[in-house]
């Protein structure tokens, strides 16, 4: 199974580059898989994604198209293979997932014909944000080199993973300051135009923005662009 040294930096090059692309993340993770499957020689390759509210993982991306696989489940934080490696922040691998009594998808195994497994933590900063799976057709002993460049395909994810959410926060923060910027304008426009205090201009978009059904920045933008029209 053991990767070139080429093709391991290639692999690793092309997944940096996605991470810094605009592509979306799906397609950043789909990536991701689809690359370390061809390089590991993997049946499978999976991402599955640490919900920190529910503390349940869901599979985010996998190459294969199998139906089956692809069906919607989830795993509770400690539960089965792919739960503990989340919790206790540490790789598995495992010769036979027939025989491996933690593993919970047997039925499925037999009928793709998995045999083994390497299982690791995707982490960033210290936190742990999911993990990433591949299966192998035939027995297989994991080396620890496989199980280091799996580790750090799963951590470039992880960095994938972070950066879209910062990128979103950010987003929201600016829409949201955006927002304020052009609510207390309309406010200094309706209590120079209708004599209104603070409270009673404000209150007044707000209840325009409940009747109308439409957000307060949106009313706000409304009155701006009204009173600019009139000069």
């Amino acid at each position: 199974m053991k990767p070139s040294y080429k093709s391991y930096i290639d692999t690793l090059n092309e997944i940096s580059k996605a991470i810094t692309s605009d592509l979306y993340l799906e397609d950043v993770l789909k990536l991701i898989v689809t690359l370390t499957a061809n390089l590991m020689n993997a049946k499978i390759c999976a991402l599955w994604l640490l919900d920190d509210k529910t503390k349940e993982l869901k599979i985010r991306a996998t190459q294969t198209m199998n139906k089956e696989y692809l069906r919607e489940r989830s795993l509770k934080l400690g539960e089965g293979i792919v739960g503990k490696v989340a919790k206790e922040r540490k790789s598995m691998s495992i010769i036979n997932v027939l025989k491996e009594p933690m593993y919970k998808e047997k039925e499925l195994a037999k009928k793709l014909g998995l045999a083994s497994m390497l299982s690791v933590p995707m982490k960033v900063k210290n936190k742990v944000v999911g993990v990433v799976n591949i299966y192998t057709i035939s027995r297989y002993e994991f080396k620890k080199s496989d199980i280091k460049l799996l580790s750090t395909v799963a951590n470039q994810a992880a960095v994938a993973i972070e950066n879209t959410e910062l990128l979103v926060k950010t987003k929201i923060v600016q829409e949201e300051l955006e927002a304020r910027k052009k609510i207390e304008k309309a406010k200094g426009i309706l209590m120079k135009n209708q004599s209104l205090d603070e409270g009673q201009a404000y209150n007044l978009i707000r209840k325009s923005s409940m009747d109308k059904r439409i957000s307060m920045k949106e009313i706000a933008e409304a009155i701006v662009l009204s009173y600019e029209i009139r000069g």
